[in-house]
């Protein structure tokens, strides 16, 4: 189930969202199987630090978050992945790997992909492994006080993989 805290923040501020229940599914591109919504509308919350201070940066499914965009975008010297003992504390009541785009729900920046901006609906975990929040990107935007910028690659390939 979403986490009360981001339902309570959502209706809270007047949001109009829709909550889709799938089976359980733990990467990205899974929950984006498993619910039928585009890769490039499912935003994946990624947990960063920039200059040593933890931020979220959020981007398509199908896509990673690019260092060295983020850390430019940032001003910042120095961006890197967290490690999940960093910030496992950090997200009451969400199961690791599920948290929601709100950083300023957390006391944590937020970076977005712009190419989320682009979609007129987005849909992130609700902070379990079977829920998905879907609502309006100017809602989200509103709300997650984002800093929009190009902070994202598409995902490489393994080496040989098929293509089909």
């Amino acid at each position: 189930m979403a986490t009360r805290r981001t339902k309570e923040f959502l209706d809270g501020n007047h949001a109009k969202y829709v909550i889709i229940t799938h089976s359980p599914a733990y990467t990205a591109q899974e929950v984006a199987a498993s619910t039928h919504i585009p890769g490039r509308r499912l935003a994946k919350t990624v947990v960063v630090k920039i200059d040593g201070k933890l931020a979220i940066a959020v981007v398509p499914a199908h896509r990673e978050v690019d260092m060295s965009a983020l850390r430019a975008a940032a001003g910042a010297h120095y961006a890197e992945l967290a490690d999940k003992s960093e910030f496992a504390e950090r997200f009451e009541g969400c199961q690791l790997g599920t948290m929601p785009p709100f950083g300023n729900l957390f006391g944590l920046d937020t970076y977005v992909d712009r190419a989320l901006a682009h979609e007129e609906a987005i849909a992130f975990n609700a902070g379990s492994h079977t829920d998905v929040i879907v609502m309006n990107f100017n809602d989200f935007r509103r709300l997650a006080h984002p800093r929009l910028a190009d902070i994202s690659t598409v995902v490489a390939e393994p080496a040989g993989a098929a293509t089909r």
